[in-house]
């Protein structure tokens, strides 16, 4: 249980799923292309190394393209990051992203939370500073946070980095959902990597794209000795070739991402407002997402209703009646209020 995600449509066939963060407006239609029309090559194996790919994400990120390294989602490169950096100590949130405490706990490393507490509104302290310890070897940051929805300041965030440098420890911030931000050039680290080894930034096609079932994430990162390392941690055809044509196709569709954004924007601050009218205890997420507070049993009503919203009691430091649901289009967030307002009224 600890470890189950959202997006279980497979179980849960003719709901509406709004237990998956991605993108509104669906797949791009030239990333369904993409992939229709590497078919032809699937007698191939893929290249490896990337190179196409590692090109046109170094470009669309501009970065030099050995900073970058792909893997089979970002998960991947959460679990080749630890078998090549081999951390003994962690500090992790809580909650946050299960996969980061999975993939420490996996290769024996100790995994020390910080707990984010309700009376703070599930945000990080000045006390966090003090568990930066040199003992530390590699800290985990989500941004804004998963399943809260919640932005750390930049101001935090180069604090930490400044911490995090001094006494050599690694920290990984995971930026897949600084796509949905109204200022995520504001909230990046990307302009700090040059200065810092011990930075690693986490990024995913995943949620900007709406093509999780693709299974395609990345990393930036300036020590290209640790990359190297952990390109040895991967077997050599780790992207498929339907993987690496759709990423490429994705990168272009700058007006998808735009309008995409767009709607996110408008749709979320009227879900906010709707779910305040319905007395919801909701937090002020700035991601595709609402993080929010209801009865106990509320995950099987909506499911008997035809909705299927994400659980968070199994995120480490929550309990039974939290959960996240996703901004989509405006007919599917209507949908999902009509379903909570007859449970609610």
């Amino acid at each position: 249980m600890k470890h189950i995600h959202g997006g279980d449509v497979y179980h849960h066939q003719g709901c509406v799923d709004f237990s998956a963060n991605c993108n509104p407006l669906g797949t791009p239609g030239k990333v369904r292309q993409a992939v229709a029309d590497s078919l032809d090559e699937l007698v191939n194996y893929p290249q490896v190394g990337y190179e196409s790919l590692k090109k046109a994400i170094a470009q669309y990120e501009q970065v030099n393209k050995e900073q970058v390294i792909c893997g089979n989602g970002a998960a991947e490169l959460i679990y080749t990051l630890i078998l090549a950096l081999r951390p003994r100590q962690a500090l992790v949130l809580a909650p946050t992203f299960a996969e980061y405490e999975q993939a420490l706990e996996n290769l024996g490393c100790r995994v020390d939370y910080y707990g984010l507490k309700r009376e703070c509104s599930f945000q990080p302290q000045s006390d966090f500073f003090d568990r930066l310890t040199p003992q530390v070897d590699v800290v985990f940051l989500c941004n804004p946070n998963n399943p809260t929805g919640l932005l750390l300041e930049r101001e935090f965030l180069e604090r930490v980095l400044d911490i995090c440098d001094k006494h050599q420890t690694m920290l990984v911030v995971d930026e897949c959902f600084l796509d949905f931000v109204k200022e995520p050039k504001k909230y990046s680290l990307k302009e700090e990597l040059s200065e810092n080894p011990h930075l690693f930034l986490l990024k995913a096609f995943t949620k900007r794209y709406a093509m999780a079932g693709v299974r395609l994430g990345y990393g930036l990162c300036q020590n290209l000795d640790l990359l190297e390392r952990m390109g040895r941690m991967t077997q050599p055809w780790n992207l498929s070739v339907i993987a690496q044509k759709a990423g490429i196709a994705a990168l272009k569709e700058e007006d998808y991402v735009r309008r995409g954004r767009q709607i996110v924007f408008q749709e979320i601050e009227r879900m906010k407002q709707e779910f305040q009218k319905l007395g919801i205890k909701t937090y002020d997420s700035q991601a595709n997402y609402l993080f929010f507070e209801g009865p106990k049993d509320l995950w099987e009503k909506c499911l008997d209703k035809g909705i299927l919203i994400r659980d968070c009691s199994n995120y480490t430091g929550l309990s039974k009646g939290y959960y996240r649901v996703a901004v989509k289009m405006p007919q599917e967030n209507d949908r999902l209020l009509k379903a909570l307002g007859e449970l609610y009224l």
